[in-house]
């Protein structure tokens, strides 16, 4: 035991000299995000950019930005950018997503949280980045009012969709909406 003590202590001088205990572009959850990427599937309305790649040498987390161009429903013609930041916790915890835009949408606030439930309780380390790609789309693609984080948007949703469709044209084209500006999303 007192030898196995010893062996320790070398080897954490070792690796203080070197400065670091493991070198970030091998942990785990970057291995996994690397993996992820490998496999992934870009559907044809979005498109994925590697601001911080899993192998960085930075300590700083990886960094992918999604930027989501539906072709139909309510939001089609938009173009809206999400930043994914996933920690050295993943795939046991979801990356952390923000929508970069302000967008009038039942699931997405002002300050670009997104209200989508395998990034919340529904996460599981089975889900990868694929998954949370589909998922947003998906925000898009079949807009809810159930679990809001915009409850002005999610009740004009479902009580006059028709006036909810015109409004979310006119904020994509980067108008105010009752003192809140929006972007313009339609370039």
């Amino acid at each position: 035991m007192l030898k196995l003590r010893q062996l320790q202590k070398q080897k954490q001088q070792e690796i203080n000299k070197k400065g670091s205990t493991s070198s970030p572009c091998t942990s785990a959850a970057r291995t996994r995000l690397q993996r992820d990427l490998d496999s992934l599937e870009v559907p044809p309305t979005t498109q994925l950019q590697i601001l911080r790649a899993p192998t960085d040498q930075s300590r700083d987390p990886p960094l992918l930005r999604l930027i989501v161009s539906p072709d139909e429903g309510f939001y089609r013609k938009g173009h809206f950018t999400f930043e994914m930041t996933f920690t050295e916790k993943y795939p046991i915890e979801p990356p952390q997503v923000r929508c970069m835009n302000q967008i009038f949408h039942p699931n997405i606030d002002l300050q670009g949280k997104i209200c989508l439930n395998i990034l919340r309780e529904d996460w599981s380390p089975a889900l990868d980045l694929q998954s949370v790609i589909i998922g947003i789309l998906f925000l898009f693609l079949e807009v809810s009012g159930r679990d809001p984080l915009n409850k002005q948007a999610a009740s004009l949703l479902d009580e006059n969709p028709n006036k909810f469709s015109r409004l979310v044209q006119q904020t994509m084209a980067g108008y105010s909406l009752d003192g809140q500006h929006y972007d313009n999303v339609l370039n």
